[in-house]
């Protein structure tokens, strides 16, 4: 076995190895007391540094959010909401739409599409005054017989073609053209026309008329597109309904037709967009639908889902739009006189004393107050505030015993059952009129008003083409309608002799009233200037009217139009026709933003 020998360790490597252990021990100690000291010492310290430092930094974020609340209530002190370009205007209208040509478009949807897309020379503004349209002015001359017309420079159609004098000519001769069959036609009898340059139109009157301008609003229709066109087959004419071409403010873009197997329910949606090159601005609405309903259901309908912008063609506001916060009533007060029409040249209303009664005991006060609406009542053949109105030769009086006694003097006595008899003949009538909740309305009180007089009345409410032909033909005894006047006084065309002859184109003398004074103060009326003289002019005709009582004025009409929200540029000024509502549609705008001032 080996023996391996003893070791022997130095004293001095024993020492130094028993020094290093000394030095980590002390190194451990040292260590040890530097965590105690520095770490867990100060431990309970951080803790509190902790709440320190979450207080500062809660400050912080509460500073920021305060800066940032500051801004933006800076930013709404400093912004506005205000209407904006864009948006889709959807307009729904009652009725059928069947042409957009303006030589031809009489109906609401017709004129409503034709507005839009065509411009006339002038344009009904403000206040009933004419403004310039594609015209930028005109001047009267030969004593009111020559009127002068001129264009507006760089005038372009739709389609980009240039509009010039030529298109004028164009547009008025196929007017007076018989074949062209235009319901325009007789405005313009007698007047030839002439073009010295593209810029410039000489109209050449027979005579003076001082109401002619207000003929110069009729749309202007491109010759290029149609001049090729017979002018027989002009009404039916593909340009009318596929794709007319204008100059006003809303250019074609589609037709569609629905529903069209039942005549009942046929409807029409027109898209239409902005002419960028209108004369008076590119129109700041992004497009323009025009809906046609053919029932106020359908209509009200639409407009209750939110589908239209606004609506035209009801006669009152839907009770199930009551609660609609978004819905505005517009009340456009119409130039217009709606009226009772008594047939003079037949029967018991070709008595004078028993039209006279009527008007004596009709209290129109209360027919107003039952309207729902404020409007002016209709007190004679002109308007309120119209040139030649003259309030001293007013219609008779409301006065129920002075009617009594007039209908005494002249024979007619009360019978067993309350109606009135003369020579055997019963003093009662038919009263016929348009069926709607208005007419309704009036025509109910005038029963109720006259029966307290002895007069028995039979009420005929007719819809749509039944009252237009019972109008057209004459066939009534007395009708409610109303009758459109504008700003000028010249109502020849209403109760002049000659237009109540059957031969007659418009037959628009609804009374068939004859007198020998009022139509040449009719005609002394219409063929003067100044405004004077115009008013003496018309003064022997407005005696012979309240004398012979050849209708009973009742008041003036109103457009309702709906809106769903506001619509910025649509003003509530009265109007001469419905169509006039855009006559600022170029500057329409529905959409809100907010804009930094």
């Amino acid at each position: 076995m080996r023996v391996f020998p003893k070791l022997h360790v130095q004293p001095r490597i024993l020492r130094r190895f028993r020094r290093s252990q000394r030095q980590v021990g002390d190194f451990g100690v040292q260590t040890g007391e530097h965590i105690e000291q520095h770490l867990v010492r100060r431990f309970n310290s951080l803790m509190g540094v902790r709440r320190f430092i979450a207080g500062w930094f809660g400050l912080v974020i509460l500073l920021i959010g305060t800066l940032v609340a500051q801004n933006l209530a800076l930013s709404g002190y400093y912004q506005t909401v205000r209407p904006v370009p864009g948006g889709i205007y959807n307009e729904g209208v009652l009725g059928r739409f069947t042409n957009a040509n303006p030589l031809y478009a009489t109906s609401d949807a017709d004129t409503t599409v034709s507005r839009l897309v065509f411009s006339g020379l002038l344009a009904n503004g403000e206040h009933g005054r004419l403004v310039g349209d594609l015209a930028s002015g005109y001047e009267v001359s030969d004593h009111g017989a020559r009127y002068t017309v001129h264009l507006r420079p760089d005038l372009k159609w739709q389609d980009g073609h240039p509009l010039t004098s030529r298109d004028v000519l164009f547009t008025y001769r196929a007017i007076q053209n018989p074949d062209a069959q235009s319901p325009l036609m007789n405005s313009w009898r007698g007047v030839t026309l002439s073009a010295p340059d593209d810029h410039t139109v000489i109209f050449q009157l027979p005579g003076t008329l001082a109401s002619f301008p207000y003929n110069l609003t009729t749309g202007i229709v491109p010759e290029h597109l149609l001049s090729k066109v017979a002018p027989a087959d002009m009404r039916s004419a593909d340009f009318n309904t596929v794709h007319p071409v204008g100059a006003g403010p809303f250019a074609w873009q589609a037709v569609r037709v629905s529903d069209g197997n039942d005549p009942d329910n046929i409807s029409a949606q027109i898209a239409l967009t902005p002419y960028a090159g209108y004369h008076a601005g590119e129109p700041r609405l992004q497009k323009f639908v025009v809906h046609v309903f053919a029932s106020k259901p359908q209509l009200i309908e639409a407009f209750e889902s939110n589908q239209l912008t606004g609506a035209e063609g009801l006669d009152k506001f839907p009770s199930q739009l009551k609660g609609e916060k978004e819905a505005i009533v517009h009340s456009l007060p119409v130039r217009a006189a709606n009226m009772v029409f008594f047939k003079v040249s037949e029967g018991v209303l070709a008595d004078k004393p028993v039209r006279q009664a009527l008007v004596r005991a009709t209290d129109i006060n209360e027919i107003v107050k039952r309207l729902g609406y404020t409007t002016r009542q209709v007190r004679e053949p002109l308007l309120v505030g119209q040139l030649a109105y003259d309030p001293s030769l007013t219609q008779l009086p409301f006065d129920v015993k002075a009617a009594k006694k007039l209908l005494d003097k002249n024979g007619w006595r009360v019978g067993k059952d309350g109606v009135r008899i003369k020579d055997k003949q019963r003093l009662e009538f038919s009263l016929s009129a348009a069926n709607n909740s208005e007419n309704r309305m009036v025509v109910w009180q005038l029963q109720r008003q006259w029966r307290e007089l002895g007069v028995r009345v039979d009420i005929r409410l007719q819809n749509g083409n039944d009252f237009r032909n019972t109008l057209a033909n004459h066939d009534y005894e007395a009708v409610l309608d109303g009758i459109a006047i504008g700003p000028d006084p010249d109502v020849f065309v209403y109760w002049d002799s000659s237009q109540a002859d059957i031969r007659s184109s418009n037959r628009l003398n609804l009374s068939e009233y004859k007198n020998k004074t009022a139509d040449t103060a009719l005609e002394s009326g219409r063929t003067r200037l100044d405004p004077a003289l115009r008013v003496i002019k018309y003064k022997p005709f407005l005696k012979a009217w309240r004398e012979d009582a050849p209708a009973l004025g009742l008041y003036q009409p109103r457009l309702l139009y709906l809106t769903n929200g506001s619509v910025a540029g649509l003003s509530d000024g009265a109007i001469n026709v419905p169509a006039d509502r855009f006559a600022n549609v170029h500057n329409w705008e529905i959409r809100r933003a907010k804009i930094t001032d």
